[in-house]
Order: structure tokens, then C-alpha cells, then sequence
């Protein structure tokens, strides 16, 4: 069995396509584009890719964004009052902060900071009223990643209703959540993790499995169910030789990749587990695309409920 390729860049377009509409209206009723502000701490090499897409496809969708930069040795009360200047602006309508912040500002400066960011204009979803307002059912800003899996079983026709679900992986960001949404979709729904006894067994049973553990190639095809769909959330970047080579076989256009840049980007879930599965979403190229997609239609969204709320 070859699995079916699940295409990110098509859903996301997709996606894109269906806020155009909501961004012309917008603009036209409020006589200015809705308001991103995104604020990136730091010089993290990552987080300096994933912002410069975020600001390329919100400009390209038509929203204003705007890139607010600290340094590195700022400090969390510098971060914070950003945050308040940022929450009282009239122009911002949805404000992100790029995770990872810099080690400096201690473990909680994260979660302050979420806490901290007006549930309003909260895009990213992690929030806690938008988190509570996700566990009752009754979501507004639902964070980005578990959103475009959902959008993307659906565009795929992938029936969740009555599926067993497993979720590897219990973060705040996509674990959690990505299991409130696949159980308000009527499925049955597993959260493993480090501490799961007997993981490749209980990761079986499932109709749909989700990989966000943050670990190069972890999932293997003892984990797969035969025909499952896999949803591949992990990005991670390996420059250890041994790793590329356990992961791709030789004469593999990953494997010269490598070899010529010295490093490569790959998923949670083992290349293998494509002679397995019935659906996989690549790396790069899958859940990825989907992340910055909705990111803009939840910015749209607060603009039009801040627009009414006013």
C-alpha cells in the first residue's frame, strides 16, 4: 500500500480563497484592512522563517500586518507592555506572539504572556477564555494547527464521526485541543503521551492518527493501523547523519537533500509508515501551510466580531 499524499498548500489555498470575500467586506465597511500584529522576540533562525511567511501571506490576503521586533535581552515586563499597547490599538485587530520566547524570560513567560493578550484579539487561540470557550463547545478563536487538521480531514472527505481517534502528544498548543475538536466531531478520542504504556499498541487502534510529540520519525509502522489516516504535525530539523539514514533509504531525494545542505527538515511520523497507512500529510507540505491559513481567517474574524462589538 502507498498511502494517498494529503496536500497543505492546496487546503490552505483553499482557505485563503474563502476569506478573500470577508477581507473585501471588511475593508470596504471599515475603511482600513483588518490589523495583524505579530511580535517576534529574539533572533531564533526558526522563528524567523515561520514570521516572514506569516507577514508574506497576510499581505498577500490583504491584511495590514505589523512585525513588532524586541531583542533578544528584552525583558518580559518590556514584552508585556507591548502586549498592553497592542491590546488598546484600534488599528490590531488580532496580535500573535512568536513562540519560542528567549530562555531569559524564565519557564512562565509564555503563559503570562498568553494570559496577558485580550481574549478578543487572541488569533492563536490560547488564551484561557478561548481555551474554556473550546472545551464547552462553543469555540470563537480556536488555535491555528488543530483547526487546519480539522479542515483538512474534512476537504479530504475523511469521516471523523464515529472514528477512534489517538493524539500523540498533550500540549496546550496542539495536543489538547486537537482532541476537544476531533470529540466535538463525534469521535472517540485517545490522548497518549511519554508516560502511554504500550504506545505503538493503543496508537493502532487508530482510524485517525495524530503525530505532535516533537520527535524525528517517532511514529513507526507498528504504530499505524493498516489504511489509517495520519496527520503528521511534527517539524523538526535533523542534521545528524545517522538519524537522515535511518529515516530515508538510499537513492532517496531527502537523502541527497541532506547531504548537500547538511541538514533536513522531517516529521514525527517515519517515512515508512507510507506502505502503511491510507492518507499521510507530508513534511514539509502538509500541516504546515494549513497553521498560517487559518492563523488569517481567525484574524478576519476578530476584526469583524471587534467591528461589531463596537
Amino acid at each position: 500500500m502507498s498511502a494517498r499524499l494529503l496536500d497543505g498548500h492546496a487546503v490552505a489555498a483553499a482557505i485563503r480563497d474563502a476569506v478573500d470575500p470577508d477581507v473585501r467586506k471588511f475593508t470596504a465597511s471599515a475603511g482600513r484592512p483588518p490589523g495583524l500584529g505579530i511580535v517576534l522576540v529574539g533572533d531564533n533562525p526558526s522563528s524567523e522563517i515561520y514570521v516572514r511567511n506569516k507577514v508574506k501571506a497576510g499581505a498577500e490576503t490583504g491584511l495590514w500586518v505589523d512585525l513588532q521586533r524586541l531583542p533578544a535581552g528584552a525583558s518580559l515586563d518590556e514584552l508585556l507592555a507591548l502586549v498592553a499597547r497592542l491590546n488598546a490599538s484600534d488599528a490590531h485587530d488580532g496580535i500573535l506572539v512568536q513562540a519560542p520566547l528567549p530562555e531569559g524570560m524564565g519557564k512562565q513567560a509564555a503563559q503570562r504572556v498568553f494570559d496577558a493578550i485580550d481574549p478578543a484579539k487572541d488569533v492563536d487561540g490560547f488564551h484561557p477564555v478561548n481555551v474554556g470557550r473550546l472545551v464547552q463547545g462553543r469555540p470563537h478563536l480556536v488555535p491555528c494547527t488543530p483547526s487546519g487538521v480539522i479542515v483538512m480531514l474534512e476537504h479530504y472527505g475523511i469521516p471523523i464521526a464515529r472514528s477512534r481517534a489517538v493524539v500523540i502528544g498533550r500540549s496546550e498548543i496542539v495536543g489538547k485541543p486537537m482532541a476537544m475538536l476531533l470529540l466535538q466531531r463525534d469521535a472517540t478520542v485517545t490522548i497518549c503521551h511519554s508516560k502511554t504504556p504500550d504506545l505503538p499498541a493503543v496508537a493502532s487502534e487508530a482510524d485517525i492518527l495524530v503525530a505532535a510529540i516533537g520527535r524525528a520519525g517517532f511514529v513507526t509502522p507498528s504504530f499505524v493501523k493498516p489504511g489509517a489516516t495520519v496527520i503528521d504535525v511534527g517539524i523538526n530539523r535533523v542534521t545528524d547523519p545517522l538519524t537522515v539514514r535511518d529515516l530515508f533509504d538510499a537513492g532517496s531525494t531527502r537523502l541527497a537533500d541532506f547531504e548537500r545542505r547538511g541538514a533536513v527538515v522531517v516529521g514525527d511520523v517515519h517515512p515508512k509508515v507510507a506502505d502503511i497507512a491510507g492518507s499521510l500529510t507530508p513534511v514539509p507540505g502538509g500541516v504546515g501551510p494549513l497553521t498560517i491559513a487559518v492563523l488569517l481567517r481567525n484574524t478576519v474574524k476578530a476584526a469583524a466580531t471587534r467591528i461589531v462589538a463596537v
